[in-house]
C-alpha cells in the first residue's frame, strides 16, 4: 500500500490521472480514510493534470 513512516504519518504515491505516471510522494495522516487529490504538473504531458493517490 504506502510506505509507513513514524508516528501517524505515511508516504503515498500521487499519479497522473493522464497519463499513468507516479510523479509526487506526499505524506498523509494514517487515520484519514480519504484519498489524496491535487493539480499538480507532469512532466510527460507537459501540463497540470490531477494526480490521485495510488498504491
Amino acid at each position: 500500500m504506502a510506505k509507513k513512516t513514524k508516528g501517524n504519518k505515511v508516504l503515498v504515491t500521487l499519479k497522473c490521472s493522464e497519463c499513468g505516471t507516479r510523479n509526487y510522494y506526499r505524506f498523509k495522516n494514517r487515520q484519514k480514510k480519504y484519498k489524496l487529490d491535487s493539480s499538480k504538473y507532469c512532466p510527460k504531458c507537459r501540463k497540470h493534470t490531477e494526480h490521485k493517490e495510488s498504491k
